[in-house]
């Protein structure tokens, strides 16, 4: 079988574009925050906190479909629920990043190419992907509360892992200095925006589906 599911030979190369540049980003990334964290957290726990961020994670979910996709393989990550909560992660992602944390730093040198490949790069190539070469029609809102499962195990994670370590990923849910019920407030507030992105992208789904497509 030399397609995936519902995408031609052009979606299969587009898809090992995405891969390729999200691999490199997290690989980049991974060096210098070991590069960083090495002599005062070691490996190990240097590891634990580049696993903490959920940009991370999203980025890792666009290299696992987008391979998935290069393969050519059927099965649960070329399914159009897992390929839309992608696109809803990193879609949250770049959004959250763009309009809250960008102003918090200012990234020099391969930081910087870390930084734009995570958050901008790989974001507008997945949704460009997503919109223009996975198959649609599928979604439903029976889907929002499905994608709700992964970033609602993501903030428990980062409250249990803060309460261990007295660390938090993101200022918006640091419990040490916010206190709990301004992160509790910010953390539904999270969850709200993805309810709202995500019927958003069933809508364009839809509205892509309804439409005549050829198989790229």
């Amino acid at each position: 079988m030399l397609g995936s599911p519902g995408i031609g030979v052009a979606g299969r190369v587009f898809a090992l574009l995405v891969a390729l540049v999200a691999m490199a980003s997290l690989v980049l990334q991974y060096v210098l925050m070991l590069g960083v964290t090495q002599e005062n957290l070691g490996v190990g726990l240097g590891t634990l906190r580049y696993f903490s961020y959920f940009t991370i994670l999203s980025n890792i979910a666009v290299v696992l479909v987008t391979t998935h996709a290069v393969l050519a393989r059927p099965g649960f990550l070329s399914s159009l629920t897992v390929r839309g909560g992608v696109a809803l992660y990193i879609a949250v992602t770049g959004g959250i990043y763009f309009f809250v944390l960008r102003h918090l730093w200012n990234p020099q040198g391969a930081q910087w190419w870390a930084d734009t490949g995570l958050h901008y790069a790989v974001p507008l190539l997945y949704l460009a992907w997503w919109l223009g070469c996975a198959p649609h029609g599928g979604l439903s809102g029976r889907q929002v509360p499905i994608w709700l499962i992964f970033p609602a195990l993501y903030v428990c994670w980062a409250f249990l892992r803060g309460a261990w370590v007295q660390e938090y990923p993101y200022p918006f849910i640091d419990v040490a200095q916010l206190g709990w019920s301004k992160v509790l407030i910010n953390s539904a507030g999270m969850l709200l925006l993805f309810v709202v992105v995500g019927l958003l992208l069933v809508g364009v789904d839809r509205l892509l589906g309804r439409r005549p497509r050829a198989s790229l």
